[in-house]
C-alpha cells in the first residue's frame, strides 16, 4: 500500500464530504428517514457516502470497500479493506449538535492501520500520517495540501483520578455502572467517533462502549487512537478488537490510554 497516497486521498475526500454535509446542515430543513434497524439516515449521509465511495473506488480499485450506506457490502468476508462511515453521529446531526464526523479507514489483516476523522461543525481534523502517526491538523484545511499538524499522544493516566468520555446519545445504566468502578475526576460526553480522538489527544483516558456499534463506526477512530499510542480491546476478554468480522458488528469494547488499570467485565 502507498500510504502517502492513501493519506492524501482519505484526507481530501473527508474534507469534501464535510463540505457537502455542512451545506445540508445549514439548510432550514432536510429529510430524515428510518433505516431497517430504526436508525436515522439523511440526505447528508447518502451524499457523503456517494462522494467518498466514488473517490476511493477510483483511487484504489483493487481494495474491497465497505460503507454503512451501501446495501450488500456487509456480506463481504475480508480482512484487508477500506471502510467508511460518511456521517457518524446522525442523531447529533439531526438535532443540530456539532458532534458528528466523517470517517474513512484502511484495515489491513483485521487491524485498522490508517484513518481520518473529520468533525466539520467543530473544525477538528484528525488522521494518521503516512508513517501511521496520529496528528491533528490546524488551519484552513485546504483540499490540495495539508496544513500545520501537531502529533497526538495519549496522556499518562492517573488511576486515582481518570478522565472518562462516554456517548451523548447512547449512555445507559450498564455504562454508568462500569464507569463507577473507577476513580473518576472528570466525565465528559461526546458524540460519534470523537470519543476515540479525545483519548488520542490526551483529553481523556478511557472510553468504554457497552452498546451496539458497527465496524464503520469505530475503525477510523481506532486507527487514530492506535497512532497516538492507545488501545481498543473487547470488553469481554480484553483482547484486541479486530475487524472484518461476520456482519461487521462489534462486541462491547474499551478504548483507553496505556496505564489505565482496566476493570473486568
Amino acid at each position: 500500500m502507498d500510504f502517502e497516497r492513501l493519506t492524501v486521498e482519505m484526507r481530501r475526500l473527508a474534507l469534501e464530504a464535510g463540505d457537502l454535509i455542512m451545506e445540508i446542515y445549514a439548510a432550514p430543513d432536510f429529510e430524515v428517514r428510518s433505516k431497517s434497524d430504526a436508525s436515522p439516515v439523511t440526505e447528508a449521509d447518502e451524499a457523503a457516502d456517494a462522494l467518498i465511495s466514488a473517490g476511493l473506488r477510483a483511487a484504489f480499485p483493487e481494495l474491497a470497500l465497505v460503507t454503512e450506506e451501501q446495501a450488500g457490502s456487509h456480506d463481504l468476508e475480508v480482512s484487508t479493506f477500506l471502510i467508511v462511515d460518511p456521517l457518524d453521529g446522525t442523531k447529533e446531526f439531526v438535532q443540530r449538535r456539532g458532534d458528528f464526523t466523517v470517517n474513512i479507514a484502511y484495515v489491513e489483516a483485521g487491524v485498522p492501520v490508517r484513518g481520518v476523522v473529520y468533525a466539520p461543525a467543530k473544525g477538528r481534523l484528525f488522521y494518521t500520517d503516512a508513517a501511521g502517526v496520529a496528528v491533528e491538523e490546524t488551519g484552513a484545511f485546504a483540499k490540495e495540501a495539508a496544513g500545520p499538524v501537531r502529533p497526538m499522544r495519549v496522556r499518562s493516566p492517573d488511576n486515582g483520578g481518570l478522565i472518562v468520555v462516554a456517548s451523548k446519545s447512547h449512555r445507559d445504566q450498564a455504562t454508568d455502572d462500569y464507569i463507577n468502578q473507577y476513580a473518576v475526576t472528570d466525565m465528559t460526553s461526546a458524540g460519534s467517533s470523537l470519543k476515540f480522538c479525545l483519548v488520542a489527544a490526551g483529553e481523556a483516558d478511557l472510553y468504554p462502549r457497552l452498546g451496539r456499534t458497527m465496524e464503520w463506526d469505530t475503525a477510523a477512530g481506532h486507527a487514530v487512537l492506535a497512532g497516538a499510542g492507545g488501545h481498543v480491546v473487547r470488553f469481554d476478554d480484553l483482547t484486541p478488537l479486530g475487524y472484518g468480522k461476520s456482519g461487521f458488528a462489534n462486541p462491547f469494547f474499551i478504548a483507553y490510554a496505556p496505564g489505565v488499570e482496566l476493570k473486568g467485565a
